[in-house]
Parts: C-alpha cells; structure tokens; sequence
C-alpha cells in the first residue's frame, strides 16, 4: 500500500474524488482516506502545513498502515532560473535548510546527533515520476534535484540567494525533508514530488494564487500516471 499525502486539501481534492472503495479514519487530528487509486491500494491523506504536521502524518503511516512506499504532492518555490513556475521538480534528495547548531560545531542543514541529514529519495520512484512526466506531460520543464524543506514560506531574493548558496537546492517548501527523515528512520522508500508555483522571490505572494491552480493540476496528472505506472 502506497502512502500519498498532500499538505493542503487543494493538493489532495482531485485525488480524492478518483478513489474507489474508500474508508476514512481519523488519527491524530487528520482524516486518512484508504482505497483504491488507479488500481493500487493507496492511503491519502492531508498533513497540515509545515514539517511536524508531516513527520506525524508519516509516522502515523507507517504504524498504522505499515506503507510499503511514501508519496508527497505538492506545490514549492522555484530556487533556479531555469526552473519556471508551472514546472515539475522530482526530488533526490531532501533537507531542512532551518536546521541550525553552529555554536555545538554543526554546519547549516545537519541534525545533532543524526547520522544522516540529507536524505535520498527512492531512485525506483524517481525513474517513474521522470517517465510519467515526459509522457503525459511534455510540455512542462522536469528537473531532478534536491528539495529543500523548513517551516517558513520564502517570499525575499535576500533568504532565497541566502538558502540557494548553503545547499544549493532546486525548489523549496515546508513539508518534504520531514517525510523524508521519518521515511529514512522507517526504511521507507520515499519520493517528493513538486509543481512549481512561485519563483520564491519578492513576487511570490503575487505569483502564488494566480498559479497554484495550474500547478496542482501537473501534480494529479504525475501522480495518477505514477500509480497506473505501478498497477500495469
């Protein structure tokens, strides 16, 4: 059974509506919709915004569900020129870029005392997501990179170059390094997949509503594609 969760109800609605033979629970304040998606057994599911709403979204997956892989949709900011908003960035990693300890001896992104702090997303699931893309959605950019994830919406040139030069990242949001730690300390395979919306710059709150729209509807197409992929 596959695990997709989405930080917003707009990143899961249309996912929703495609499911079949469909249970709801509530754990832990979140409503976990377990059915069928494109013919595979999947639990959906909306974290909340931000990363210790998606930890305990993944937690709760893995205990209760016992998820043979992790999927998280959704939207980001653009941290490169080349990537533009509509665009699709599968992830190979992931890290928190608001980790920070330095008067222990730690450099930005590392977790005390963990023996991991970027970690890789599921090449399987990335050679998948790539697939799907070029097929169904030729038109838009594809890019594979690393996503960075903390709990704050960047909306500056001065935090984006800021970020940009400490981790060197492809996109950045607020939930994806999180799922991908508990997944990591699960042994879960995980992917993170984002459709770009804002350039992650002064013109973010501007560009943001006009685009989210468009950029969910590439995240349903890349995600229904990916489990029809795993179903064939």
């Amino acid at each position: 059974m596959i695990g997709i969760i989405g930080a917003m109800e707009v990143e899961i609605a249309q996912l929703k509506e495609r499911m079949t033979e469909v249970t709801a629970k509530e754990r832990g304040g979140m409503t976990f919709y377990q059915g069928n998606l494109e013919g595979r057994p999947v639990v959906l599911v909306r974290s909340g915004i931000g990363k210790v709403n998606a930890a305990a979204c993944t937690q709760i997956l893995c205990d209760c569900y016992e998820v043979s892989a992790v999927m998280n949709t959704g939207i980001a900011g653009s941290l490169r020129n080349e990537i533009n908003i509509g665009d699709i960035v599968v992830a190979t990693e992931a890290l928190q870029h608001d980790v920070e300890a330095a008067a222990f001896g730690y450099a930005p992104g590392v977790i005390p005392q963990m023996d991991c702090s970027v970690f890789a997303a599921d090449e399987g699931l990335r050679e998948i997501a790539v697939s799907v893309c070029k097929e169904q959605i030729p038109e838009i950019g594809i890019h594979c990179g690393r996503v960075l994830s903390g709990d704050q919406f960047i909306a500056s040139r001065e935090k984006k170059r800021q970020i940009t030069d400490l981790f060197d990242g492809y996109c950045t949001e607020m939930e994806g390094a999180a799922i991908a730690q508990v997944a990591y300390r699960n042994k879960v395979p995980f992917m993170i997949l984002r459709a770009i919306s804002d350039k992650a710059d002064d013109s973010a709150q501007m560009d943001y509503p006009e685009f989210e729209r468009q950029a969910v509807a590439h995240m349903v197409k890349l995600v229904l594609g990916m489990l029809a992929k795993f179903s064939a």
